[in-house]
């Protein structure tokens, strides 16, 4: 089996804001994870990527916020989404003023 994308999606979420998620299945694990999908879900504001989910090979999952890496306990692609959006509620409120 070869990988299949599952979801390539950009939202456009204002004028100046974006989300961009790319979610494929694949036929093994990435180093480092331990399900069958390998995933990149970033939050562009003003032509900066301010928050990112991935699982990127050999460091498995994880997320980048303003900068700083933290684990991330993948569970499934819905969750993820669901977790991806929650984050970027969060980061919203905490830079309304920025």
């Amino acid at each position: 089996m070869k990988a299949r994308k599952l979801v390539v999606r950009r939202v456009v979420l204002s004028e100046s804001s974006f989300a961009e998620i790319v979610v494929w299945h694949v036929p093994e694990a990435v180093s480092g994870s331990m399900h069958l999908f390998k995933y990149r879900l970033a939050y562009v504001v003003n032509g900066n990527c301010v928050l990112r989910f991935d699982n990127e090979a050999g460091k498995g999952d994880h997320l980048h916020v303003s900068g700083t890496e933290k684990p991330y306990r993948f569970s499934s692609p819905r969750q993820l989404l669901a977790d991806f959006f929650e984050e970027i509620a969060r980061w919203n409120d905490e830079h309304i003023d920025d």
